[in-house]
């Protein structure tokens, strides 16, 4: 139900869609095991880098694989992004369901490796090609072993996210309502983890 707005939220300029929505209470465990959950249900994110003179600059990108809190991305040598992160190795990476308006924010610094990294013959799939294309010189051939094929690996040092906890109808009855009285709608939670707790699900991954 929507929750009631205090004189004291707004004297002290709190945002009470985020204050009464705010979990501190679920045990970090079990949000870390929800964030999973969550990521893993979308293969694709935006990976925004930090341009020089422009701000962030954001791109659609299929997450290569998660390892606990992190992430693996493979990309092309050739694009700016790499430009961006070699100046601002920093990158924040999004999801979002449009269905349950669920959404993730990482932010974490970047560590790059050329095609050299054995790990990137773990992760190719034939399907990468189709974003390389084929030179025809047996080199440029969007294969594993193409020169430009890169691995761009996020390590995460903040997380905050929001999960629902209402249907669809649910969340459309609880906003109309809270319109309609001047309450607060409240519809999920919203959660973060700071560096002590991605670093322990680091650890335990």
């Amino acid at each position: 139900m929507p929750d009631t707005l205090t004189k004291e939220e707004v004297n002290s300029q709190t945002d009470p869609s985020l204050s009464k929505q705010y979990d501190n209470e679920t045990p970090k465990d079990q949000q870390i095991k929800e964030l999973y959950d969550l990521v893993d249900s979308k293969k694709i994110g935006l990976l925004s880098t930090f341009r020089n003179g422009v701000g962030p600059v954001a791109r659609s990108m299929a997450v290569a694989k998660r390892v606990g809190p992190d992430f693996l991305f493979l990309a092309n040598l050739h694009s700016n992004k790499f430009k961006d992160i070699k100046e601002n190795p920093v990158v924040q990476v999004t999801f979002q369901d449009s269905s349950t308006q669920d959404w993730v924010s990482v932010a974490g610094k970047v560590v790059t490796s050329a095609n050299d990294d054995p790990r990137i013959k773990e992760l190719w799939s034939h399907g990468v090609k189709a974003w390389f294309g084929d030179l025809g010189d047996g080199k440029h051939d969007g294969s594993a072993d193409d020169p430009r094929m890169a691995l761009i690996e996020v390590k995460t040092n903040y997380i905050s996210y929001w999960l629902h906890q209402v249907g669809t109808l649910g969340f459309i009855k609880e906003v109309g309502l809270a319109a309609a009285t001047g309450k607060v709608a409240n519809t999920g939670v919203s959660r973060e983890l700071k560096e002590a707790d991605v670093e322990k699900a680091r650890r335990e991954a």
